[in-house]
C-alpha cells in the first residue's frame, strides 16, 4: 500500500477513487465491502459492492475529540443480515476504513481506524456510526473501591477454573419459553441457585455466540429452569447446545462458601457504607 501512489494519482486531476471498509467482529470473522460497483481486493480480503453501502461526511480533528462518521446499507443476506445484528455480532466491530483507487488497488491510504457504534436498523436497511480510536480515551479505568468484588468470574484477578465439572456444563435446551426462559433435564446435580448472576452461552443453532445473564436458577419438575435477565435477540431453538457458567454475585461471603476462593476476593467488606456516613454523634448518659 503507497500513499505516494495515491497522492501522484490524486494531482492527474481525473480520478478513480472510492471507499472501502473492513469490519473484524470479535468473533474472528472479517468481512469487506465497498461503495464502488465492482468488487475489489487486496490484504487477502474481498470488499463486495453488492452490499450497497454508502457513507457519510467524516468529521476529523487533531485534537482528542472522538472522529466520527456513518455508512449505511441494505441488509442482504450475502453481507450484513438482520439476523446477525439483532444476535449482537457487529457490536464493537473493529472497522478500517480506505480510500482505494479502484483502477490500482496498491494506491490506496487508510482514511479511519475504530469501532462500530451505534447500529439502527429499520425497512430493510441499516445504519452504522463509526467511531474512532480516541473513543476509547473515553471509557473510565482503575479500580472501584467498594466491598464488592472488582473481578470478572474466572479472569485472571479471580482465578477459578471455569472449565472444571463444578463450574460450568453445556446442555441441550429441552424447552424455552418466552425468549427468555430456559428449561433443561438432567441438571439436578447442581444445588438450586447455583446458576443465578451467571452466564448462558449459545453453542449451535442460529443463534450461536450469544451470551445471557441468569437472573434466577430454580428447580421444578419440569427441570432445571433459568430465567435471563433479557431476552436473546435472536432466540434459540430446543436442542440448541448452550454453555452454563456458575454465577457470583461479587459477595464476599459468596466468595468464601462457594468458590472456596477468598484468598483472591477483589473487594473491600470492611470499608464503611453510606450509613456510616451519615451517622452523627448521639447524646448518651454515663453511668
Amino acid at each position: 500500500m503507497t500513499r505516494a501512489a495515491l497522492q501522484e494519482h490524486l494531482k492527474t486531476g481525473s480520478t478513480t477513487l472510492c471507499r472501502a471498509w473492513q469490519v473484524q467482529r470479535r468473533d474472528g470473522v472479517t468481512l469487506g465491502f465497498t461503495d464502488h460497483d465492482c468488487d475489489l481486493m487486496f490484504d487477502g480480503v474481498t470488499f463486495v459492492a453488492r452490499s450497497g453501502l454508502t457513507a457519510g461526511m467524516l468529521d476529523m480533528t487533531t485534537g482528542l475529540a472522538v472522529d466520527n462518521t456513518e455508512v449505511s446499507g441494505a441488509l442482504t443476506a450475502e453481507a450484513i443480515s438482520e439476523q446477525d445484528i439483532l444476535a449482537g455480532r457487529y457490536d464493537g466491530a473493529e472497522v478500517t476504513t480506505f480510500l482505494v483507487n479502484w483502477a490500482d488497488v496498491s494506491a490506496r491510504t487508510i482514511l479511519m481506524r475504530g469501532t462500530f457504534g451505534e447500529l439502527t436498523r429499520s425497512e430493510g436497511a441499516f445504519r452504522v456510526e463509526l467511531r474512532s480510536l480516541t473513543e476509547r480515551l473515553n471509557v473510565r479505568t482503575g479500580r472501584i473501591y467498594h466491598a464488592a468484588c472488582g473481578a470478572v468470574l474466572g479472569d485472571a484477578a479471580c482465578k477459578m477454573d471455569l472449565s472444571t465439572p463444578q463450574m460450568s456444563v453445556s446442555a441441550p435446551i429441552a424447552k424455552i419459553i418466552d425468549g427468555r426462559r430456559l428449561v433443561f433435564s438432567g441438571l439436578g446435580s447442581f444445588a438450586e441457585g447455583w446458576f443465578a448472576d451467571g452466564q448462558v452461552r449459545i453453542l449451535s443453532g442460529v443463534g450461536h455466540g450469544q451470551v445471557g445473564r441468569v437472573k434466577a436458577d430454580a428447580l421444578d419438575a419440569e427441570g432445571r429452569v433459568l430465567d435471563l435477565w433479557h431476552a436473546f435477540g435472536v432466540v434459540p431453538a430446543p436442542q440448541d447446545q448452550v454453555l452454563i457458567v456458575a454465577g457470583c454475585d461479587k459477595r464476599m461471603s459468596t466468595c468464601k462458601a462457594k468458590f472456596d476462593n477468598f484468598l483472591n476476593f477483589r473487594g473491600f467488606p470492611h470499608i464503611p457504607g453510606e450509613d456510616w456516613m451519615r451517622s452523627s454523634p448521639s447524646r448518651s448518659r454515663r453511668r
